[in-house]
C-alpha cells in the first residue's frame, strides 16, 4: 500500500548562537520544524508566514528566506503518511512564543542535538544539513 502524502512548508530558525528552533505540538513528544500546510491558493512563502505567525507569534523578515531544500520523510505525528516538506531558512522579527497547536519550544544545537524525540524530516534531514554547513564554515576560515 503506498503512503498518503502530505505536503507542507516549513522553516529553519537560527539564533545567533546557530542553533535551530524546533516546536513540539500539543499532546506529542516529537519536536520538529515550524510550520504546516498551505491553504488553498496560498504560495510557499505565504503559508509560512501564516503559520509562523500562528503558531510563533513571530513575523517572517521580508526577503530573508532562503531554499533550504526539499525533502521527503515518514510523518511524525500521522502514523502511514509520508511528509513531503519544502523547507525554508527565514529570519523573523519579533518576540518568538508557543501558541495555537504549540505547547514547546526548543533551540538545538544541531551538532548535538538533546534527547529527545525528534521528527524523522528534522533528524534525518534538516539537523545533518546544517552540522554539515557548519562544517565547511569552519573548514573555510
Amino acid at each position: 500500500m503506498t503512503a498518503a502524502v502530505i505536503r507542507i512548508v516549513a522553516a529553519v530558525i537560527r539564533d545567533d548562537a546557530g542553533r535551530a528552533l524546533l516546536v513540539r505540538k500539543r499532546g506529542t513528544e516529537t519536536f520538529m520544524q515550524p510550520g504546516g500546510k498551505r491553504e488553498p491558493g496560498e504560495s510557499d512563502l505565504e503559508a509560512l508566514s501564516r503559520e509562523l505567525k500562528e503558531e510563533l507569534g513571530c513575523g517572517m523578515r521580508a526577503g530573508s528566506e532562503r531554499l533550504f531544500g526539499r525533502f521527503s520523510a515518514p510523518a511524525a505525528n500521522e502514523p502511514g503518511h509520508l511528509v513531503e516538506a519544502t523547507i525554508y531558512e527565514v529570519a523573523v522579527a519579533g518576540p518568538i512564543e508557543a501558541a495555537a497547536e504549540i505547547e514547546a519550544l526548543l533551540w538545538v544545537d544541531p551538532a548535538a542535538p538533546p534527547d529527545v524525540v525528534l521528527a524523522p524530516l528534522t533528524r534525518d534531514h534538516v539537523l545533518p544539513r546544517l552540522r554539515d554547513a557548519e562544517q565547511r564554515f569552519e573548514t573555510c576560515h
